[in-house]
């Protein structure tokens, strides 16, 4: 049987059964997303929650009481697909893990594997907002410039990345966004795709970007004026969940 690490913070069992049982009577995905994302607002920022290693067995960590950009996004992808607690642990192990199978090998360990292993629940619609202002770069993801890898264990893979660079973002894609959407910032380096992700909220004036922020004087979920955000970053790759 795999080993399973649990902390689940401000909750319980029965009252993320609760939760999610409310958000399973929203309409669309994206709306669902959003009502459960708000309940994060506030928890506490964590790097390396997950344990595993190219030498230490994978274990399936849920860890609600702290946690990182990446590892927040596995945990509302895998909420909004659920209508249970259980429902949701399981639905972890596929969010988070190539055909479900909890392994170090297997675990999406960059943002685009979400599109190039899930395609049936997942869909990149980076070049539907921003129709013909994105950019197309292959990279061989987890190459560092000196040869090194990012995530150690890993073979490099070529991959195919289109993004939309942040001073094309005007009205226009703004107003194609939707609450909901998971947006990754991304990364000029050899190797990465991205280097942050989030989740889009739409406010009544203003788009935010809601994320667990690592800056220093923050360290928490919290909201972020999107564009005000995407300041001085190279662009963004945006996925939507079907």
């Amino acid at each position: 049987m795999r080993g399973r690490i649990v902390d689940l913070g401000q909750w319980t069992e029965k009252t993320l059964d609760e939760l999610l049982r409310s958000a399973r009577r929203l309409p669309g995905e994206g709306g669902r997303i959003g009502y459960l994302s708000k309940y994060f607002l506030g928890i506490g920022y964590q790097a390396g929650t997950l344990v595993g290693s190219a030498s230490v067995p994978e274990q399936l960590v849920i860890s609600l009481a702290s946690l990182d950009c990446f590892t927040l996004l596995d945990y509302l992808e895998a909420m909004r697909r659920s209508a249970s607690f259980a429902d949701f642990v399981e639905a972890l192990s596929c969010v988070r893990y190539r055909h479900c199978v909890v392994d170090y090998r297997h675990r999406h360990h960059f943002f685009s594997d979400w599109t190039a292993y899930q395609r049936e629940r997942i869909d990149d619609i980076t070049d539907t907002v921003a129709d013909a202002a994105v950019v197309v770069v292959e990279k061989q993801l987890n190459r560092k410039a000196d040869g090194s890898a990012w995530v150690p264990g890993i073979e490099a893979i070529v991959r195919t990345v289109t993004y939309l660079p942040s001073e094309k973002i005007d009205e226009g894609v703004l107003g194609m966004l939707r609450t909901g959407d998971y947006i990754g910032v991304y990364s000029e380096a050899e190797g990465l795709d991205v280097s942050h992700v989030g989740v889009v909220v739409k406010g009544p004036f203003v788009s935010y970007l809601r994320h667990a922020s690592s800056s220093p004087d923050k360290k928490r979920v919290l909201d972020e004026e999107l564009r005000q955000y995407l300041e001085g970053k190279p662009g963004i790759v945006v996925y939507r969940a079907k």
